[in-house]
């Protein structure tokens, strides 16, 4: 047994509260790097393809645009699209009623402004972009959790031909950016914890084979300086600009990191460790994080904020009220925008042909086609007596099944483990799946799965992990789950290939987009 002042020297609170120090080096980056360029080019080669606006880009695309000209949405004609991608657009000069804050917009709109409004290149730009950064986001975070740099690189490589996200980086919809943003705020969450144990750390250790002083070991030490914190509430901040449904994921992720710090001052031998950790890390992680979401998220109205146009933007002029002079009239005009568009989210129930219940999700039950045209021979290069060109966003089957499968065991190692990697992936997955059940009358859509996505794969990632032996024991066990590893790695690989003409929207004989409809539910 370990003497109580040496349970207190530096090195000896960095193995209870960090444990193996992982020093990945340049391969480090290497590899990461490797995954993002290969997430790159299956996202940016012939992004401009079709030139359409292709499912909801109808809705987005042409928000993007007037807001770059207004600073906020605006109505359009009752058919507007082909005036728009031939280059004359025309908006009409009323406010539109959107239900989705404005951050994912005005992101498409830098991508329009930069390459032209007229061609798919300009409106699919910024989504193929955060699309791509995403792969770098998750293999760093892999990297981290698993302490290993193939792990990272299985990871990164995972996300980048994973159809999912191949097909949603192509297609200038919102979804891509509130991913990217839930997982750079879960990067920064997680630097953070290892920011924070080594600040603890040090707080602690005493020199000359002292005791800290018995007051410091009653409730810990504040530990107020957290800019992973603020990073994670910037990054948070982004998500719910993009969409509401964010703010699943922000509550998620302020439990964690308030479990974590609990956790680290309980193994620290901190006597009060639950009081001292909500007063001294819980309250504090609040009020850095939220307000900053809070401060973030009205930052991407500045737009609707500057101008006078905008939908309710005079609602509180016309809406007068002596009970609530005192606050803003631009303030109470945009919470009456937010109850008038949440009451669109609880009653948006239309029937839609590629609709689906979130029960379906974890097994990819009903895909989203996106874009179908028929071809007949010569028309575009079709080479067959019937041609189809078709984007559906169907994720990697292998992998995505896999993954499912995979979160029994997670459950296992979260629940009979205790291993907090196992918790924070499930919870992450949670934050996006779970409140769906919440709204069972809503119309939904498989690609609402996307935020969490990344962390299914994630998922994955732990339970090959796991999978694997650590060191040589066993070197025939040890060769086994290696050959095994890597031949499902390579089915992976070659479904994805042979996957990718129907997420990019290639060519294709109609035979051979049958081969692809594995599920009734597919077509």
């Amino acid at each position: 047994m370990m003497a109580p002042e040496r349970a207190f020297s530096i090195q000896a609170l960095r193995d209870r509260l960090i444990g193996h120090v992982f020093v990945p080096g340049l391969w480090g980056w290497i590899v990461p790097l490797a995954m993002t360029v290969l997430a790159g080019v299956l996202r940016f080669t012939n992004l401009a393809h079709p030139h359409l606006l292709i499912f909801d880009e109808t809705y987005y695309v042409k928000d993007a645009y007037t807001m770059m000209q207004a600073g906020y949405e605006l109505e359009w004609a009752e058919t507007p699209n082909d005036a728009f991608i031939s280059g004359h657009p025309e908006p009409k000069d009323s406010a539109s009623f959107v239900v989705h804050p404005p951050l994912g917009k005005w992101l498409i709109a830098a991508g329009m402004w930069i390459f032209g409004t007229d061609n798919g290149l300009g409106w699919r730009f910024s989504t193929a972009l955060f699309g791509t950064l995403a792969v770098l986001l998750i293999a760093l975070i892999a990297q981290r959790m698993f302490s290993s740099v193939i792990l990272g690189g299985v990871a990164g490589g995972l996300a980048a031909i994973d159809g999912h996200q191949i097909v949603m980086s192509r297609t200038g919809l919102l979804d891509i950016f509130l991913m990217f943003f839930i997982v750079a705020g879960f990067w920064a969450l997680l630097n953070d914890r290892y920011y924070g144990r080594e600040r603890l750390a040090r707080a602690l250790a005493t020199l000359d084979g002292k005791l800290p002083d018995p007051r410091l070991l009653a409730y810990g030490p504040w530990l107020l300086w957290r800019p992973w914190r603020l990073v994670a509430g910037v990054m948070l901040g982004c998500a719910a600009g993009v969409k509401w449904s964010a703010l699943s994921f922000i509550a998620v992720f302020g439990l964690l990191t308030v479990l974590w710090d609990l956790s680290a001052r309980r193994r620290a031998g901190i006597r009060h460790w639950f009081v001292g950790g909500i007063l001294r890390e819980g309250i504090p992680a609040f009020f850095t994080i939220i307000p900053t979401v809070v401060g973030v998220y009205l930052l991407t109205w500045t737009g609707w904020f500057m101008t006078s146009g905008g939908r309710y933007r005079q609602w509180a002029v016309e809406n007068p009220s002596e009970a609530w002079s005192w606050v803003p009239y631009s303030v109470r005009s945009l919470i009456e925008y937010h109850r008038a568009a949440y009451t669109f989210h609880e009653g948006l129930g239309a029937p839609h042909g590629w609709e689906s219940s979130p029960w379906s999700w974890l097994f990819a039950g009903r895909p989203v086609l996106f874009f179908y045209e028929s071809r007949t021979t010569g028309q575009y290069g079709c080479m067959d007596t019937n041609c189809v060109q078709g984007i559906t966003d169907l994720p990697n089957p292998i992998m995505w099944w896999a993954a499912t499968l995979s979160l029994l065991l997670l459950l296992f190692y979260c629940i009979g483990a205790r291993d907090w990697r196992a918790g924070a992936i499930l919870g992450a997955i949670g934050a996006g799946f779970l409140p769906w059940f919440m709204y069972p009358e809503r119309t939904m859509f498989f690609f609402y799965t996307l935020p969490f996505a990344p962390f299914m794969i994630l998922s994955l990632v732990y339970v090959l992990g796991r999978f694997i032996p650590e060191g040589s024991v066993d070197a025939w066990r040890s060769s086994r789950a290696l050959l095994l590893t890597g031949l499902f790695l390579a089915l992976v690989l070659l479904v994805s290939a042979f996957y990718l003409p129907i997420w990019t929207g290639q060519m294709v004989s109609y035979e051979f987009w049958r081969l692809h409809i594995w599920m009734p539910s597919w077509s």
